[in-house]
């Protein structure tokens, strides 16, 4: 049988692909774009208009902007008999500044659109992913300072290779069967602790300027981040000023390995960043 991985080319989704190949399943992918993916070896990639389910017994869920109502009703049609859903620790809505947020909204709709249609679900929900501090490579590889506010409150990135290694793990155990799993970094660390991390990973000095909300939500307006993103990101870093994130034990606990540090992520990601 095969398993078909939406949002294969992602971030997250690439690393459920590799982890599910070298695992020896059978792996089918979807991308836009079928004759460019880079993706391993006798991974089948078919297009929007290819055969998605023929033979698939399992998938994993990408939280497309669009489009996933009818993705998980035909895949259902199709005897598909598990899901494994990428969700967002902020869907949990277990602080007030989750409720009616952007992450919040969204991906409770994708999760609906699973659990509405079948019992055979499990969701995954990682918090903040360090992949957020690729907006830091710019000032990173010129030299420039990073400007960031609320330099205090403290977050557990999480990298996004633990977070595919977790959608692998799920997809080919047995079990799980309408499981929730909140996903964190190993570690909370303040976001001068965060520029500190990375400076170790690469190698290189890096500086921090504390700057304010209003002076955030004028250097995102220059790069037309949408205002209730930026609104989104600056309750979650105010609050977690006083209340750090909660590290929680999912990548251990399904992986068998510890969650990588942000030091990895950074190695990981020298070339992004240098």
């Amino acid at each position: 049988m095969t398993i078909l991985v939406t949002g294969a080319t992602g971030a997250v989704g690439r690393h459920v692909v590799t982890a599910l190949v070298a695992a020896g399943e059978r792996v089918r992918a979807t991308s836009r774009k079928p004759q460019d993916t880079g993706l391993p070896m006798g991974v089948e990639v078919v297009g929007p208009d290819g055969d998605l389910f023929d033979d698939v017994d399992r998938m994993f869920v990408f939280p497309l902007p669009h489009g996933v109502d009818d993705l998980v009703t035909a895949a259902v049609a199709a005897g598909v008999q598990k899901f494994v859903v990428l969700s967002s620790l902020a869907a949990a809505g277990e602080f007030a500044r989750d409720l009616g947020s952007a992450s919040y909204t969204h991906h409770r709709a994708i999760e609906e659109s699973v659990t509405t249609r079948t019992g055979e679900w499990t969701i995954v929900r990682p918090g903040t992913f360090a992949n957020i501090l690729l907006s830091w490579a710019w000032p990173i590889r010129s030299g420039a300072p990073i400007r960031a506010p609320y330099v205090n409150s403290a977050q557990a990135p999480i990298h996004e290779a633990d977070v595919g290694e977790v959608a692998a793990a799920i997809l080919t155990s047995d079990g799980h069967r309408g499981a929730t799993y909140p996903l964190t970094g190993p570690q909370s660390l303040t976001r001068a602790e965060q520029v500190a991390a990375i400076a170790a990973g690469i190698g290189r000095e890096i500086r921090l300027i504390e700057i304010t909300p209003d002076e955030f939500r004028s250097d995102m307006r220059q790069l037309h981040v949408p205002d209730d993103i930026v609104d989104m990101l600056l309750d979650y870093w105010s609050d977690t000023v006083a209340e750090p994130d909660r590290v929680r034990p999912g990548v251990a606990d399904l992986t068998g390995h510890a969650a990588r540090t942000l030091t990895d992520w950074a190695r990981d990601h020298r070339a992004d960043l240098t």
